[in-house]
């Protein structure tokens, strides 16, 4: 095994910014990397008073797998991949990444069942968040598709766990952000397809309302709408949906056919390693929206794209978050019940009132949620964005916009998150309780701990 390394700990500037707010810079804790389930199970052991907390990517917008003063299992190893041709049934070890499956399972006509939008997130990773897409509404989370996994929990014991073996495990290791052990390997089904091609429909649509009637009963597998933040008035939500499914192969052209699996996930341009200061601005970003609302078509039907293209534009710009420069950025994703539309419609009115600095802000539907205490879709709406950390009073506003999310039945995607206030988090999520029963069981000492554990009192 590796000897710990010395903790990372965030730049000046980002140290700055989050004393503004009222918050602590994290750092990663002394890490460890196993290349094997017994030097994971090694790393559990001899644990320093902040614990452990294993780690894939190491890629999360929040404080997840963070654990300052503790140690850090990097998981981000492939030990494990197994698959069933003929089934579409993988096993796969957790450090394997989506980017991996993706490129292994296409050209044998499998894709993963769900798939967020990066594909820079390991399998462990996906169990833990409970990761979605943009076919929830008709597939649901990550979790619902793995049909067991193997658990090591802090005494050392590996537990082959699933839905049916299990289930409170399960389901609390299902969105548990790590804190009921460390995922080796797990094991799920994929979905079939003919081609490595979407069939995608695009519509521009003028305003929130349009939007909300054209995704409210989709029913194509994959929809998402990209929303123009700083819309207002008449134009307010103004959108542009993209939505579809992956191609028949009688939908290629012949010139396609003979290939129909082919896969590129190529880097098309990289970020500049150094990005001045305030290029993302209200002047730049509304620029960008207008241009990219105008250049989307009315309505277009059955235009093929690539998997990249459809489902992972942002992996196409090598290192992209640095387009936020030093002060980086903060990721907010929030669900509202599908009766809560008018407290969507006061989020997003205030939202582009401030002036909120946002070219990446999307909004999806959801289906109905899973059996997870922890796990983030309930049926309704939900939209996430990236702000510029500079924005004047943006802590303070989203507070307030928690507060009403929560008033009105909703909650904030704790995977993403590096803010919310833990008094909130009973009501946003009311199974708190059931889950902190499951994980006093496997680790009764609290030895898996998180920066996000301890900032919401988990």
């Amino acid at each position: 095994m590796n000897h710990d390394d010395p903790a990372a700990t965030a730049a000046p500037e980002h140290t700055e910014l989050l004393q503004g707010w009222g918050l602590t810079a994290p750092s990663a804790g002394r890490v460890q990397r196993p290349v094997n389930a017994g030097e994971a199970r090694a790393a559990l052991r001899d644990l320093p008073a902040r614990g452990v907390v294993a780690r894939g990517l190491g890629r999360s917008y929040g404080d997840a797998a963070q654990n300052a003063g503790g140690r850090v299992v990097d998981m981000n190893l492939v030990d494990t991949l197994q698959i069933d041709n003929e089934t579409g049934v993988v096993t796969a070890g957790a450090g394997v990444s989506i980017d991996t499956l993706i490129r292994v399972l296409v050209p044998r006509g499998w894709f993963v069942p769900v798939t967020p939008g990066t594909r820079y997130v390991t399998v462990g990773g996906a169990i833990a968040a409970d990761i979605h897409g943009k076919n929830h509404h008709v597939a649901g989370t990550w979790n619902q598709h793995v049909r067991s996994l193997r658990l090591l929990v802090p005494s050392g014991e590996v537990l082959d766990i699933g839905p049916e073996t299990d289930p409170a495990l399960f389901w609390a290791t299902a969105g548990g952000l790590g804190l009921t052990g460390v995922v080796l390997d797990a094991t799920f089904q994929c979905r079939p397809i003919e081609t490595s091609r979407l069939s995608v429909e695009t519509i521009r649509a003028p305003d929130l309302d349009a939007i909300m009637d054209l995704m409210r009963d989709d029913v194509q597998p994959y929809s998402v709408a990209w929303i123009d933040l700083m819309a207002r008035g008449a134009a307010l939500g103004r959108s542009v949906l993209t939505r579809g499914d992956f191609a028949r192969l009688d939908e290629l052209p012949g010139a396609q056919r003979g290939d129909p699996f082919t896969y590129d996930a190529d880097i098309l341009v990289g970020a500049p390693p150094l990005v001045p200061g305030g290029l993302l601005n209200s002047l730049s970003i509304r620029a960008f929206n207008e241009l990219w609302f105008r250049k989307a078509p009315k309505h277009r039907d059955g235009e093929l794209q690539t998997i990249p293209t459809f489902f992972h534009p942002l992996d196409m710009v090598g290192h992209w978050n640095r387009l936020y420069g030093p002060p980086g950025f903060v990721q907010w994703q929030v669900a509202v019940p599908f009766a809560a539309e008018a407290t969507m419609r006061r989020v997003i009115e205030r939202l582009s009132a401030s002036g909120c600095t946002s070219f990446l802000a999307v909004l999806k539907t959801f289906g109905a949620g899973n059996d997870g205490p922890l796990s983030f879709p309930i049926a309704g709406w939900t939209l996430a964005l990236d702000i510029p950390s500079g924005v004047a009073g943006l802590g303070p506003l989203l507070d307030e916009l928690d507060v009403e999310i929560t008033e009105a039945g909703g909650r904030v995607y704790l995977a993403k998150d590096a803010r919310v206030r833990a008094d909130l988090l009973p009501a946003m999520y009311p199974r708190l309780d059931d889950w902190r029963a499951v994980r006093d069981r496997v680790d009764p000492e609290h030895r898996l701990q998180s920066d996000l554990g301890r900032r919401l009192g988990l």
